[in-house]
């Protein structure tokens, strides 16, 4: 520890936490460019498909796939906000997280939503398989949603803590004067 610039184990351990922060910055920096650089380029790509789809008069053809895709930029840019969210509080936020995996569970239900009419060709296991599959995505929709709501109420009831009530509709005791 000697040579971290003192005998002071405290101050070693300064010298390597501010090194790992350096560290998980560049890392976070990187990732957010790359998925800056993946949702444009995606999204051009929808842009540009879109248009020719609309010109050739085969958009009604195409529109689950482009609803797919439009939706994978939705989900990286929900990334793109966890990493920043990250790199300025340096501590991982659970809200950003379960949003893209709503993000990610809707995408998958309407995907296989759309596929449905062509089922009928399949066999029966195939059909029953994608349903059960349907509803295990609903349930997590279902799931996710219940916990970002309890996660908002309890992000508002720690704010009205902070704030100086302890009590949801308890009034907030005022500077100078006592609780009672």
């Amino acid at each position: 520890m000697a040579m971290l610039g003192g005998s002071d184990p405290a101050q070693a351990k300064g010298v390597i936490a501010t090194g790992l922060m350096l560290v998980e910055d560049v890392v976070y920096i990187g990732l957010g460019l790359l998925l800056a650089a993946t949702a444009l380029w995606l999204l051009g790509s929808v842009m540009w498909t879109f248009v020719s789809e609309l010109v050739s008069r085969s958009l009604s053809a195409q529109i689950v796939g482009l609803l797919d895709e439009m939706l994978l930029v939705l989900l990286i840019i929900e990334l793109l906000y966890t990493v920043q969210v990250s790199f300025r509080m340096h501590s991982l936020v659970a809200e950003p997280f379960l949003v893209v995996a709503l993000i990610a569970c809707v995408r998958k239900i309407l995907v296989l939503t759309a596929q449905i009419p062509q089922m009928p060709d399949a066999n029966e296991t195939a059909f029953r398989h994608e349903v059960i599959e349907l509803g295990v995505l609903s349930a997590m929709v279902v799931v996710f949603v219940g916990s970002l709501i309890v996660l908002q109420k309890h992000a508002g009831e720690a704010r009205n803590v902070a704030k100086g009530a302890s009590m949801p509709g308890e009034k907030a005791c005022e500077p100078g004067t006592a609780m009672g």
